[in-house]
């Protein structure tokens, strides 16, 4: 059995570490809830953005049939040039086969945050090697530590690393990764954009996810019944375009991207602090039920030595009386 001095030593440090995960819950609490209602806020914007987007463009991006003809001399341009005869509405609305895709990873700088970034890193992994097995070329951009680090122990294909993101999250940062992001694609060096990170649902629940980013696809209520979008009288929606589609397209397209790139990060930066409340809270909860088994048996060995002594006392008074 431990000696009590040792007994008290650990207790005193289990102590000590449950008022930091004490404190580091009740930091996450608060940055939490501001970081819940700027999601909150931005979903549905950025929802609509997408919808909106695909409603302008559900025509020109659509990709050929198996039984179009092909059309010579069309490289860059896409499917969409081939079946207007002109050129795409947006440069980023392009649609080519996949053989080059770009993975933007987001995870965290810190750890103590649960299985966050373990459920990230491992599903990035997983869309890595799945996508190489089946013929693709795959490139990894990565913001935070951990991600790079996981990731470079398994020497996957990192083109780029994008430090510093969490320290400022604005508009104006995720404006600076897409802009970043947006580089290979725009040099037609891949041909998709797909980013994996963390969709948050509540303080308990994250979710994995890998959304595409460009070309613009359509959303999930657009991927579903063909009855959302037509009117009761049977024909399909039409919109008026002021001045014309292709100034709107200059201005939606970017816009897309940016809002896009925000909720991703917004996302992620909730999911952290959700996963790290949770984390804290059951090791606060594990500190205290540590303390109270420490402290019982703390007792149980003052009781034992305190009747040792006794019985030592009675033993000795006996044998003088003898």
């Amino acid at each position: 059995m431990p000696s009590l001095k040792a007994i008290r030593k650990r207790i005193s440090s289990v102590k000590s570490t449950q008022k930091i995960t004490r404190a580091m819950k009740m930091v996450a609490g608060a940055k939490l809830n501001k970081a819940q209602q700027r999601i909150t806020e931005l979903r549905p914007y950025a929802v609509k953005v997408q919808e909106v987007l695909w409603e302008i463009t559900r025509d020109a991006v659509a990709a050929p049939s198996a039984d179009a003809p092909a059309a010579e001399g069309i490289e860059a341009e896409g499917y969409a040039a081939a079946l207007t005869g002109d050129r795409p509405a947006h440069p980023l609305l392009v649609t080519r086969p996949e053989r080059r895709v770009l993975l933007l990873v987001l995870t965290s700088d810190r750890g103590l945050c649960g299985a966050f970034n373990t459920n990230i890193n491992k599903r990035a992994e997983r869309e890595w090697k799945s996508r190489t097995e089946a013929g693709q070329e795959v490139q990894i951009a990565v913001i935070g530590r951990k991600g790079r680090d996981y990731l470079n122990r398994r020497n996957a294909p990192i083109l780029e690393y994008l430090p510093g993101v969490w320290d400022k999250l604005s508009l104006e940062t995720a404006q600076a990764v897409g802009a970043k992001i947006l580089a290979p694609f725009n040099k037609n060096e891949v041909d998709a954009i797909y980013i994996v990170y963390n969709e948050f649902k509540s303080a308990m629940t994250q979710t994995v996810v890998v959304e595409r980013l460009l070309p613009a696809g359509a959303p999930a209520q657009a991927q579903g019944d063909e009855s959302d979008r037509v009117s009761q009288s049977g024909q399909a929606a039409e919109f008026v375009y002021e001045p014309d589609r292709g100034a709107l397209l200059e201005r939606l397209v970017p816009m897309y991207v940016d809002i896009s790139m925000l909720r991703a990060l917004y996302e992620s930066m909730a999911s952290e602090l959700g996963a790290k409340l949770t984390a804290m809270d059951a090791a606060n909860k594990n500190a205290k039920e540590m303390i109270d088994s420490l402290t019982l048996e703390y007792n149980k060995a003052r009781q034992a030595a305190i009747t040792k002594e006794l019985m030592e006392i009675i033993g000795g008074s006996e044998a003088l009386k003898e």
